[in-house]
């Protein structure tokens, strides 16, 4: 393993990216499964469905920052991400594992309300993501060189942790959500344990080279967490309430409850799926010359806007499977930007020797439009017409493609490296 690390070899990279693997499965099946147990099995309303995954965003709110701060300043367990990759791992699987068992925690816990343990159970697997995210994408900057030995690192990272995410969604649309679940739960917690036992972390990271990269541009910095607000609460409302929409305009009308809670599930399924293998595939095969000949801030604009677009038409025109697949594909264009792009932007305006504080501050960028999503349940829950819900998100991701067009380009590092980094 030693000899592996040292040559940087194909193998020790893809074993870097495994642990943000694990953490993205895990998301992956939140994203595929929550919103459809919630309302198929435990026939929740649409605004107790955002309350509950409200609950997440409210973990991640600090957990991110201070598990970054506390990551970069600490060492236990043969290691300063190794404990919290760990740990993350486990009660993720244990909280994946938990998902289909709502009922069955009730009645240990001797609670009647399935409302306030669906709450629990989501808190705890976002909080256990929230800690294990962070210190998986700055292990890559740790034991990776600085140059193109870490552009490979992340870009391995993106790869396989999407290919993953891509097999998750189809095991949901091809089997079903239990068994996804079933896989989930081995694969969070092997793609946890293994690497971070067998990598070996630094004790001593480097300081910055210059002084320039000790300086962080605060003005800059808050723009981009305002633009990628906008976006992710356009993101995020799409998550958690398309099965209303799919629901009321894409499943077979005349289908018993069973047939449309499989049809709905099949139907959420595929559309992440799409969107997704446009996500993954992008990033290397077309935004990156695109982000050579125009930048990566112009890249992000255009990408997000397209996806504002797409969101549109689903309003007004996906009223089958197939459409709304098509589209999501033209809505995986700008996923495909969201994760790549921002954090390798964001890495140009910060203090190099902080990342892990700052990756964690940017996710607040993240999870508080996550939390405020909430209020679109409660407008969707009393709405004729779900619809409403893709002309929300349209909006606030137009706002966000110009917010975007308002951070300064670093183009002297452009022309050095472009780079290109996953995020959450």
């Amino acid at each position: 393993m030693l000899d592996m690390q040292r040559r940087l070899s194909n193998s020790f990279y893809a074993l870097t990216s495994l642990p943000a693997t694990a953490m993205g499965f895990a998301l992956c099946i939140q994203i595929s499964a929550l919103s459809w147990l919630l309302s198929t099995k435990y026939h929740l309303d649409t605004h107790e469905i955002g309350i509950v995954w409200a609950a997440g965003p409210t973990a991640g709110i600090l957990g991110q920052v201070i598990i970054g701060f506390i990551s970069d300043k600490t060492w236990f367990w043969g290691g300063r991400r190794r404990p919290f990759i760990l740990i993350g791992g486990v009660l993720a699987a244990l909280s994946v594992f938990l998902l289909p068992r709502i009922e069955v925690v009730a009645d240990l816990l001797g609670i009647g309300n399935l409302l306030v343990v669906a709450v629990i159970i989501a808190l705890t697997l976002d909080l256990s993501i929230n800690i294990g995210f962070n210190p998986t994408r700055s292990l890559i900057a740790d034991v990776t060189p600085d140059g193109e030995a870490r552009t490979r690192g992340y870009t391995w990272m993106q790869t396989v942790s999407g290919f993953w995410g891509v097999m998750a969604y189809l095991i949901g649309a091809f089997i079903d959500n239990y068994a996804l679940i079933s896989v989930g739960v081995v694969l969070v917690l092997v793609f946890s344990i293994v690497p971070a036992l067998l990598i070996e972390e630094p004790r001593d990271i480097a300081p910055p080279e210059t002084a320039a990269a000790s300086i962080t541009d605060w003005p800059q910095f808050w723009r981009l967490c305002a633009a990628h607000a906008f976006t992710w609460f356009g993101v995020q409302a799409m998550f958690v309430y398309i099965i209303s929409f799919i629901q009321q305009h894409v499943v077979t009308a005349g289908a018993t409850a069973d047939q449309a809670a499989a049809q709905s599930g099949h139907v959420i399924a595929i559309s992440f799926a799409v969107m997704n293998v446009v996500g993954f595939l992008l990033p290397a095969l077309v935004l990156a010359p695109l982000v050579t000949r125009f930048g990566r801030v112009r890249t992000q604009a255009t990408c997000i806007g397209i996806m504002a677009l797409a969101y549109f038409a689903i309003a007004l025109f996906a009223r089958s499977p197939a459409a709304l697949y098509v589209l999501m594909a033209v809505v995986g264009i700008g996923w495909a930007a969201v994760v790549s792009l921002p954090f390798a932007i964001m890495s140009e305006k910060v203090d190099k020797s902080r990342m892990g504080y700052f990756m964690g501050l940017f996710n607040l960028s993240v999870v508080l439009p996550q939390l405020a999503t909430t209020s679109v349940g409660f407008v969707l829950n009393t709405a004729a017409d779900k619809s409403l819900l893709f002309f929300i998100c349209g909006g606030c991701l137009a706002v966000s493609s110009v917010l975007w067009l308002l951070v300064r380009e670093n183009t002297a590092a452009l022309r050095a490296a472009p780079t290109l980094a996953a995020s959450h």
